[in-house]
């Protein structure tokens, strides 16, 4: 599934992170992946994320699920928005829709939030920490986008959604089935349904906050060091006045402060485990009976390929020192690869599914882990 007429290399020198772009309906053939019933019943199950958002004037009220079917039933006339997060975890269909911004690496990919929205219906003005591509799926849905905001920009209160206190439109489109609006981060913007059944796909990207990546990995680092690993000052000579802390003693703790959480290579691993870790770890593929390297060979003789959970995340990075040799990361795991294992890990991290036709044992041992980790299967699709 690609896009026509459009230009990766181009979008990235001066769209991404820049400025919106529509595309009208680049799709060889549009086809709305989801159907509403679908969705709402998505939004009825507990290890879903879900939110029902209805309107009443300029106030907005937000329900989380898991919601009652009947529910749905009781909502009148106001207009209402259901929002589902990670579709793309349970429709194979709707994980398809992520191929084409795969140009994007998978580490800041995030998942498909899927709206459906009754006429006038939408969650009002505000503005995403995040990049994003809506899809309108079906229906139609009117985007008007402001300035771009920071966190000085006044918002209304309210307890579940960060909604701009002013907001006044710079430009507006309508988008119909199959366009594409992309956003920057911090843009402000509005959508609101127009007419009944507006259905909108959001594949939003991840942009760790700097304050969550020192804490995160401060913490991480400060697990590992030894209590007894103690300040010392063996030679201290006498000082004028005992209220200075002096230059030298103060590089002696900055040093000690900061001289573990400079390790690279301590820090890519780390943060390739972070980042791959499940943000919905609900889609358990895990085998029933642990699976074998002979059931890998037979997988193959079934012409069974190798298939990726489309709620696993595949990640890698290089070892430094050898040309064939990286670290894969996979649901919060590593695996430590080299030679036809490291290449088929680049495969893995590029392709959603490969052909299980391997003989070599370390590339047999690392479907072997992934499988009995239900981060991919062998099992007919289906």
């Amino acid at each position: 599934m690609q896009l026509a007429d459009f230009d990766i290399d181009l979008f990235l020198r001066e769209y991404w992170q820049r400025k919106p772009l529509l595309i009208r309906n680049p799709w060889a053939q549009w086809a709305n992946p989801l159907e509403p019933d679908d969705l709402a019943g998505l939004a009825c199950e507990e290890e879903v994320e879900s939110r029902l958002i209805t309107q009443a004037g300029t106030d907005w009220a937000v329900e989380h699920g898991p919601l009652d079917e009947a529910r749905f039933g009781d909502l009148g006339d106001a207009p209402w928005t259901l929002l589902v997060q990670a579709v793309d975890h349970y429709v194979a269909e709707v994980a398809a829709l992520m191929a084409p911004f795969r140009f994007i690496p998978n580490w800041r990919m995030d998942d498909v939030m899927v709206s459906y929205a009754t006429d006038g219906g939408g969650v009002g003005p505000h503005f995403d920490q995040y990049d994003v591509f809506l899809i309108q799926g079906a229906g139609k849905r009117r985007w008007q986008i402001g300035d771009l905001c920071d966190e000085a920009t006044p918002l209304r209160p309210h307890d579940d959604l960060r909604l701009l206190a002013d907001f006044t439109p710079t430009e507006e489109w309508v988008l119909e089935p199959g366009d594409i609006l992309y956003l920057p981060p911090r843009i402000a913007h509005d959508g609101v349904a127009v007419g009944e059944d507006c259905m909108t796909y959001s594949i939003g990207f991840r942009a760790p906050a700097q304050r969550d990546l020192i804490e995160d990995w401060s913490a991480h680092v400060a697990e590992a060091l030894d209590e007894d690993d103690r300040y010392a000052d063996p030679g201290l000579a006498r000082q004028g006045n005992p209220g200075e802390i002096t230059p030298e003693a103060l590089a002696r703790l900055h040093g000690m402060a900061t001289q573990a959480l400079a390790d690279g290579a301590a820090f890519a691993r780390w943060f390739g485990q972070a980042s791959s870790t499940p943000k919905y770890p609900q889609a358990d593929w895990r085998p029933q009976e642990p699976l074998s390297a002979e059931d890998v060979r037979d997988a193959r003789e079934d012409g069974l390929p190798v298939r990726r959970n489309p709620a696993s995340r595949f990640l890698f990075v290089r070892d430094e020192g050898r040309a064939d040799a990286l670290t894969l990361f996979v649901d919060g795991e590593a695996f430590d690869c080299e030679g036809a294992a490291a290449q088929f890990a680049q495969q893995l991290c590029a392709q959603d599914e490969l052909p299980a036709e391997v003989e070599d044992a370390a590339v047999l041992t690392l479907i072997v882990a992934l499988a009995n980790q239900g981060s991919v299967t062998l099992e007919p699709e289906g």
